[in-house]
């Protein structure tokens, strides 16, 4: 159950960080409340986030298959 949840986790950062990266919002957002002039500077936050959300997910995933598939093999 606990490499099911850090998986979504994973995944759903994984959306969060790769929509502020491909669409404006972020920018927009940080215009809005004052703060456009840190936005040349995002890359060097969201990048290092998204490699540790695929990180996160790749060995959640990992670990919930073999956990699987040890329950799997144990039944017969």
């Amino acid at each position: 159950m606990k490499h099911k949840k850090s998986f979504i986790t994973g995944v759903v950062g994984i959306f969060v960080v790769l929509l502020c990266c491909a669409t404006p919002i972020l920018v927009i957002l940080l215009s809005a409340i004052g703060l456009g002039a840190i936005t040349g500077y995002l890359d060097y936050i969201l990048i290092p986030i998204l490699a540790i959300f695929l990180a996160l997910t790749f060995y959640s995933y990992d670990k919930l298959n073999k956990s699987s598939s040890k329950n799997d093999s144990c039944c017969s």
